[in-house]
């Protein structure tokens, strides 16, 4: 029975949804809680955390368990204990700190875990976290008019 129950997980493993998948619900995740909203005057984005974190106690409750499934997703992709601790520690300094009143707010601004988090995942993958550094083929002049 348990042969036959691993093989299903596998095969819905093997025929599920591949790391692509996965680092596009990461990005997703984090970039809607780090810098979803670009705040005028500021020219400084912000995200789900920081507005959840105006409400007492519920909010960075509700924004640890969003920046929970970033480590989880991670912790599925492979990463290794100690990265998955650095990510731990990532929120719950972001937690501890978020929840105490105005300054934590303030700091939500500008500590980005989730982005942070993101980093570590891409580092580890060794994928771009933007597009590439270099680019194949040759420059041509353009003649001025």
């Amino acid at each position: 029975m348990n042969a036959a129950r691993s093989a299903v997980f596998d095969a819905i493993k093997t025929a599920g949804p591949g790391r692509e998948d996965a680092m596009a619900r990461i990005t997703l995740v984090a970039n809607l809680m780090d810098s979803a909203f670009l705040v005028p005057g500021l020219n400084r984005r912000v995200g789900l955390d920081a507005v959840l974190g105006l409400v007492p106690g519920v909010g960075d409750a509700l924004s640890a368990a969003l920046a929970s499934y970033i480590i989880w997703e991670a912790r599925q992709l492979g990463l290794p204990r100690w990265k998955i601790a650095r990510m731990i520690g990532n929120v719950a300094v972001d937690t501890a700190i978020g929840a105490i009143p105005f300054a934590g707010d303030v700091f939500d601004v500008f500590f980005k875990s989730n982005q942070r988090n993101l980093r570590i995942i891409h580092e580890h993958l060794g994928t771009p976290k933007r597009g590439p550094k270099e680019i194949d083929g040759t420059a041509v002049r353009i003649e001025e008019r």
